[in-house]
């Protein structure tokens, strides 16, 4: 059976998890780009165990979940963090 697949973006704040939440309450498959994004560094996970292993454990926080602020400041204005990180995060 055939079927249609297609892509949802847009700019901040424009309506996409509210277009997601219709589909989802018409039991259509959604899957979320940000929360794949977040499993793969959830504590216990491989994602998370080679960015601590590049980075150090200064960008966990108190948990043990990666500290996204830490990180953001430390990709954001070093260029090769941030291409590390990528090759570590993209494959996942």
């Amino acid at each position: 059976m055939a079927f249609t697949l297609f892509g949802l973006t847009g700019g901040i704040a424009c309506g996409k998890s509210t277009v997601a939440g219709f589909l989802r309450k018409r039991h259509l498959p959604v899957i979320d780009a940000d929360e794949v994004a977040r499993e793969v560094v959830s504590p216990g996970s491989e994602g998370l165990a080679d960015i601590v292993a590049a980075f150090g454990p200064g960008v966990l926080d108190a948990s043990g979940y990666l500290d996204r602020s830490k990180m953001g400041t430390l990709v954001f204005t070093d260029h090769m963090a941030r291409a590390k990180l990528e090759a570590i995060t993209h494959p996942l």
